[in-house]
């Protein structure tokens, strides 16, 4: 259980040019930022107490990967918080104080993350952050955030151990140990006949490696034959060597744990050596933006979900018209968690300003008293009911399957939600 204590303790895409299209052409503009704000007063000033910028604003950092072969995911959860931004402060923000959220790029690595972090805490003076994109980076940020005593909330971080990196780390983002192994299941109801597999997992990512352990244990315990284990980094653009190890074993079954762009690719490469059975892809495979790297190849790819924009509530309704009528397709998963990293600090805000004024609290005291009540709230999102372990794991019911459908051009597709 985690104790709040008194005093704080003091991936390339395709080619490089594809890369710098998204890094110039997609990149989204950042909403505009707040600047330095003065320490508070004794008595408590407005600019102190509400983070960075003015009275009139309470100032949410978002430290995702806007740049990098990270940026096809983060540019979608760029996409939801902002339409979070939108929809609350429709609704009239923290009561009448509207919310400002402060971008700041982690680029894909650590270092850019730390950075990204530090100016968030120290010179943004947000009240929390939602962030960062890869469980890499949130093993080595995250902490820096705990010592300051800033709530984080991680949108997309499935490693194992989030949640335990100190007293103000949760997540929206259920771990892969519980979303992981739906998609092998549905793979054997899509061919009861698998028995042999092959895995293949990015290396240098936190993320993968965790979830191919997941993966592992999945295939073993379903009595299934781990054929072989094939390891690559998420820079990779040739897999040639690994695909070809991997079917002379004759797989009935491959399953990728790795990013959008390095697993697009090796999707793509499969396929094209021969490959004709079932690919499940991991949760960094999860966006639509893979659609752009394996084309028609990524047809029929398995991936679980821990979001289908079909689910039946009111916020979830909202989001998705929002998220359709901006980019004409359905919203992902990651859209959908970064909007519900946004929701719970607005409904946590809003809780704790009924109680007593948020204005009037010290930016150190709101943080705290902040990160308190996001652990104890429950929330009706779009990603369904969620609440939160006294520890900061979410507590989530509902969980998916998809399959990859593409259309006959081989340029567009979606998600087919299994029944």
């Amino acid at each position: 259980m985690k104790k709040l204590t008194a005093c704080p303790s003091g991936l390339f895409i395709i080619c490089a040019s594809l890369l710098l299209a998204c890094s110039q052409a997609n990149t989204p503009q950042t909403s505009t930022t707040a600047s330095p704000a003065t320490s508070p007063s004794p008595g408590a000033s407005p600019e102190g107490s509400l983070g960075g910028g003015s009275s009139n604003t309470i100032s949410i950092g978002i430290g995702v990967a806007q740049t990098s072969n990270v940026a096809l995911l983060g540019q979608e959860q760029v996409a939801g918080a902002k339409i979070a931004e939108k929809y609350f402060n429709d609704k009239g923000g923290v009561d009448g104080t509207r919310i400002k959220l402060v971008f700041q790029d982690t680029g894909g690595d650590e270092q850019g993350t730390i950075n990204a972090f530090n100016t968030l805490i120290n010179q943004d003076k947000v009240v929390g952050i939602v962030g960062p994109t890869l469980s890499q980076q949130a093993f080595s940020a995250d902490p820096i955030a705990d010592r300051a005593q800033v709530p984080v909330i991680a949108p997309s971080n499935t490693a194992k151990g989030i949640p335990q990196i100190g007293d103000y780390v949760a997540r929206v983002s259920a771990p892969v140990a519980v979303v992981a192994p739906n998609a092998v299941k549905a793979a054997l109801k899509q061919n009861p006949n698998i028995k042999k597999v092959a895995v293949f997992f990015a290396q240098n990512d936190a993320f993968s490696k965790s979830e191919t352990e997941t993966f592992q244990t999945t295939v073993k315990n379903m009595g299934l034959e781990l054929a072989t284990v094939q390891k690559f980094l998420t820079t990779d653009t040739d897999f040639q060597s690994q695909a070809t190890n991997a079917i002379n074993v004759k797989p009935d079954l491959i399953i990728i744990s790795g990013l959008a762009a390095d697993g697009g690719n090796l999707i793509k490469q499969l396929r094209e050596l021969g490959y004709k059975g079932v690919i499940i892809g991991g949760n960094g495979l999860n966006t639509s933006n893979v659609f752009a790297v394996c084309k028609a190849l990524c047809d029929g790819v398995l991936i679980a979900q821990a979001y289908s924009p079909e689910y039946e509530n009111e916020v979830n309704k909202a989001f998705r018209d929002a998220y359709r009528a901006q980019f004409k397709k359905e919203p992902p998963q990651f859209s959908a968690q970064a909007f519900t990293g946004v929701q719970v600090f607005v409904e946590s805000l809003k809780a704790l300003n009924a109680k007593s004024k948020v204005s009037e609290k010290p930016l150190a005291q709101l943080r705290t008293n902040l990160n308190q009540q996001l652990l104890g709230g429950k929330y009706d999102t779009p990603l369904g009911e969620i609440s939160f372990t006294p520890e900061g794991e979410i507590n989530q019911k509902e969980f998916y399957v998809a399959r990859i459908k593409m259309e006959a051009d081989g340029n567009n597709g979606k998600f087919e939600f299994l029944k």
